[in-house]
């Protein structure tokens, strides 16, 4: 097989791999009103949980943007889970009002271990029936005043075990890794799990304001996730089990983003180790399902396309690419023209597609959502021309995540006195 075949290949099989992505993304910017839920029938009761490691200077924030909601608030409890505090997280988390507990434990940290000794204390203090269902925040968001209702509204329907909701972002306009980190947030809502959605197929939960159904924690004896990505990994395991995660457009979750590349580095390379964990535990499983699964095939495929480490597979290639451009240079003169032109057409070729790729990406995104973007024009507009450069900084990350050990560590958060403004 010449390198011109070879590349061919690779190229064919990427695009029709992640050629539903290019529907997604079609759905996603032809259907830009989405359609608002029909008011539930039924307030169900729920509990906020909030699993918080010295997160004093941003939690009350918060726990005030909950406590303020237009659910009625006899329907909705906060509880915050003080896990191996060294500051005053528990006592701001009471004095803004949240039911709260502590934790120590140094062997099993991370947020999947916290989730699960949270709602194991709430059951046997309230029964297992108490609650419909139970939302996650992390200690860094704020929450819009309509989040619950609008969650309400769609659980209602009962169509789902679990909901997302639209991720957005506090900080857009901090930096250009807030603005890279929002976009790709924001693409995630608008472009992947709203098309999802409208399809009929299972989203995927990311990080925060999410929502579980009880029978599905009552299914699951709790938390039982505590890979590096336990968000993904629940995801992972509703599609291999058949149960449908929905997303809930009008439901809005303030995010804070990273702002300094050791914090951003820190946090990628957390993600892109669980990812590889979950790889080693279920890519055959969702190999298996994508072809057996008679009720969830196309999440499973959805899944697998996910979690798999592309990014390595197309590094592979271009660094196959760039050595035999190097070893052109021994070659006889016939062989070294055809190896160089072929070498540097496909090098230059996956790199200007890439970079337009995410542009396009990008600006699909600050288009459709530039009013809910709570950041400047000139912040928008500036950010953009940088995406593309994020999203490849996740190669040197993947690389170290691949070969190296890595540990859950807690990330600084900073409070936020004021959205930024949308002039």
């Amino acid at each position: 097989m010449n390198l011109h075949t070879f590349n061919t290949i690779i190229v064919v099989l990427m695009t029709a791999l992640y050629f539903y992505q290019v529907i997604y993304m079609i759905i996603g910017y032809a259907k830009r009103d989405v359609p608002p839920t029909a008011e539930a029938k039924k307030n169900h009761r729920y509990a906020a949980f909030i699993s918080a490691r010295n997160e004093a200077a941003v939690i009350g924030e918060l726990i005030d943007s909950l406590k303020n909601q237009t659910y009625p608030k006899e329907l909705f409890d906060v509880y915050v889970l003080a896990d191996n505090c060294t500051d005053d997280t528990a006592k701001v988390s009471m004095e803004h009002g949240a039911i709260v507990y502590e934790r120590f434990n140094k062997d099993l940290v991370g947020k999947g271990y916290a989730l699960d000794y949270l709602y194991k204390n709430v059951v046997a203090s309230k029964g297992a029936d108490y609650y419909d269902g139970f939302m996650v925040f992390d200690a860094d968001n704020i929450v819009d005043k309509n989040f619950v209702k609008e969650m309400n509204k769609t659980f209602d329907t009962g169509k789902y075990d679990a909901l997302t909701s639209y991720r957005n972002s506090k900080n857009f306009g901090s930096s250009w890794l807030s603005a890279a980190y929002s976009i790709w947030f924001l693409r995630e809502a608008r472009y992947v799990n709203y098309p999802r959605s409208i399809l009929g197929t299972s989203c995927m939960i990311s990080g925060t304001g999410f929502l579980v159904s009880s029978k599905v924690m009552k299914e699951n004896g709790g938390w039982p996730y505590h890979l590096l990505t336990e968000d993904i990994e629940f995801s992972v395991n509703c599609a291999l089990d058949g149960r449908m995660i929905g997303y809930c457009d009008g439901a809005m979750v303030y995010d804070e983003q990273p702002t300094t590349w050791s914090t951003s580095w820190t946090q990628r390379l957390r993600w892109s180790k669980g990812f590889y964990q979950i790889d080693f535990k279920y890519v055959g499983s969702l190999l298996k399902g994508s072809f057996l699964s008679k009720h969830s095939r196309m999440s499973c495929f959805d899944m697998l396309m996910t979690v798999i480490p592309a990014t390595l597979l197309i590094l592979f290639v271009f660094l196959l690419n760039g050595y035999l451009l190097y070893a052109s240079l021994t070659m006889p003169y016939y062989y070294r023209i055809v190896y160089r032109a072929v070498a540097l057409r496909y090098m230059m070729f996956g790199l200007i597609n890439y970079y337009v790729g995410m542009l396009i990406v990008g600006g699909m995104v600050i288009l459709t959502e530039w009013d809910r973007i709570p950041a400047t024009k000139k912040d928008k507009l500036k950010y953009l021309w940088i995406f593309p450069l994020f999203i490849a900084s996740y190669i040197p990350i993947s690389i170290k995540a691949l070969f190296g050990t890595v540990e859950w560590k807690p990330i600084e958060h900073h409070a936020t006195s004021t959205l930024s403004s949308n002039n």
